[in-house]
């Protein structure tokens, strides 16, 4: 009987930690419950989907920096998250596993923060999303 709730016990923290896997409109509609302006809804959902497959829970892989990305943006630990042990510049005052939640509020508002700072080119798969991109409306 032990054994069983020591499993049941497991498979609800691996099932926290899991976090979660949106769609297209659901990360739409998120954001604009966040107060992302609607007109840019279409670039974020791109750049959620090349980077994490729309994943709440990704940690990329190292990058030649040794830095990593983190969450549904793919946001990195050297500028952006503070990642256990590692130097970082922190900009957006964050734990790197705030951005690993459920919750995409602090996802959304450190990309936000990059994209004030250093444009939609901050993202590696901005060429994917640079031009024409199927509009968002459907999702409203």
């Amino acid at each position: 009987m032990k054994a069983f709730f020591a499993l049941v016990l497991l498979a609800i923290a691996a099932s926290a930690m899991a976090g979660r896997t949106l769609d297209r409109c659901s990360l739409a509609r998120e954001m604009a419950n966040l107060g992302v302006p609607r007109d840019q809804l279409d670039k974020w959902t791109c750049i959620a989907q090349h980077e994490s497959d729309y994943r709440t829970w990704v940690v990329g892989p190292a990058n030649s920096d040794g830095s990593n990305d983190y969450g549904i943006f793919q946001i990195n630990d050297l500028y952006w998250c503070q990642a256990d042990g590692r130097f970082s510049y922190n900009e957006c005052g964050l734990s790197c596993n705030a951005l690993l939640t459920d919750d995409i509020t602090n996802s959304v508002r450190c990309a936000q923060k990059v994209l004030s700072q250093q444009g939609w080119s901050a993202w590696a798969v901005w060429h994917y999303c640079s031009g024409w991109l199927p509009s968002i409306d459907e999702c409203f």
